[in-house]
């Protein structure tokens, strides 16, 4: 079984403002950066979005693959693995929820892990500055 590691995060200037997601994907043969951005957003729905995008890229290129993903949103892998309710940003949760089962169909596992922000762990620390730089692209691009 192939094992994947993922990193998300997502960043905001100004909630709601110019944000940006990032995603760093590790497998055993190379290192992918996924990252993206919006003009007018929140950091929970960049967070959200960097998840989304992490999970489609897995559902588009493995098949049986045990992946760990980590965030540093405790409400999102709290959302995510006891059920907390989502009362916000219903239609990324719908899109998640979507992008979930195509990733499960391929029968591939995944293991959610919160990671504290911004202490010392070297792949939140990449992510979240590829996270920060495409919020800080945004802006740069509509002001």
């Amino acid at each position: 079984m192939k094992n994947i590691s993922i990193y998300t995060d997502g960043s905001c200037l100004g909630n709601p403002g110019f944000g940006g997601y990032g995603a760093i994907i590790l497998d055993s043969e190379k290192e992918i950066t996924l990252k993206g951005g919006e003009r007018e957003t929140t950091n929970n729905r960049m967070e959200l979005r960097a998840i989304i995008e992490s999970l489609r890229w897995v559902a588009s290129h493995c098949t049986g693959a045990q992946v760990h993903l980590f965030s540093d949103s405790n409400l999102f892998i709290q959302s995510i693995t006891k059920g907390w309710k989502r009362k916000k940003n219903v239609d990324l949760w719908e899109e998640f929820d979507e992008v979930l089962q195509a990733t499960k169909q391929k029968k591939n596992e995944i293991e959610w892990t919160w990671v504290k922000a911004h202490a010392n762990n070297l792949y939140n620390i990449k992510v979240d500055r590829v996270a920060f730089a495409q919020s800080t692209k945004q802006k740069k691009l509509h002001e």
